[in-house]
């Protein structure tokens, strides 16, 4: 009996590990990652030719294999970690907590990696009493690539079409009296106020956008401006220039694209 058993479990054990290798590879080739190894490398080579803590009684040649080493090796890790991260929508749903939690989540084990490399590399002696050490520079060089990576790489909020027969968006049971039944086009933060541009009209609504934006999770659609959330069905067309781009919606409403949203929303096939 159990070795039937054994025999059985192993087929779906390597379906589900060839399932996860080709998602990390994926994860690793895809344009985000592409260009954080480019910024792991500029950083790298900046570390080098600055002699970054101390460093710049070395040869130049053995800075820039530490530091580019060392940068692109945090990329890698710090792909993976985001990758995992990532899969439960932790990401959208606080950015800036999930990175200082990532930041962290690199830092600890990178940081036993630093020291090896280091102590090997400069000092030809490994002691675990200058481990400690080592955690503030590695804590804040990963710290400063994760906010840049993120400043960079910033993802727009976004919702997505419910399944059929799921139960309507809340946010449409705040639509004003005279604007439901219509179809909404945007929303646009207007101080503590939204304004929404739908079919039958505009209104105002005392709340704000991150909130509506939870809210409308069942409309596909993604905030497009730190003041602008826009349904995508509700695009007729865009015009580009300068890095942003203007969506012309439905109505004539006009929504903006701020430079830190367009290349993902341009990659996701809004324009």
């Amino acid at each position: 009996m159990p070795q039937p058993r054994l025999r059985q479990s192993t087929v779906p054990l390597r379906e589900r590990l060839a399932r996860a290798v080709g998602a990390s590879r994926t994860a690793l080739l895809s344009p985000p990652a592409l260009r954080g190894w480019g910024i792991s490398t500029a950083a790298g080579v900046f570390l080098a030719l600055t002699g970054a803590f101390g460093m710049d009684d070395a040869p130049l040649a053995v800075r820039l294999a530490y530091w580019v080493g060392l940068c692109l090796t945090g990329a890698l890790v710090g792909t993976a970690i985001s990758w995992l991260f990532a899969r439960d929508g932790r990401v959208e749903a606080a950015p800036w907590r999930y990175a200082a939690i990532l930041a962290l989540s690199i830092t600890l084990p990178f940081t036993v990696v630093v020291w090896l490399v280091t102590s090997l590399v400069f000092y030809d002696d490994v002691s675990l009493r200058t481990l400690p050490g080592f955690l503030p520079p590695v804590l804040l060089i990963t710290s400063a690539m994760t906010g840049l990576n993120f400043m960079v790489q910033r993802q727009p909020l976004q919702t997505h079409a419910a399944p059929a027969g799921a139960a309507p968006p809340r946010f449409l049971d705040r639509l004003p009296p005279r604007l439901r039944g219509g179809d909404l086009y945007a929303v646009e933060s207007e101080d503590h106020y939204l304004r929404l541009h739908t079919s039958k009209g505009q209104d105002l609504i005392l709340l704000r956008l991150s909130d509506a934006v939870a809210e409308l999770e069942g409309v596909e659609g993604a905030q497009t401006h730190r003041s602008w959330w826009v349904a995508k069905d509700a695009v007729e067309h865009a015009q580009r220039g300068d890095g942003r781009a203007t969506l012309t919606l439905k109505g004539g409403v006009e929504a903006p694209v701020s430079r830190a949203y367009a290349r993902a929303l341009r990659e996701a096939g809004w324009y």
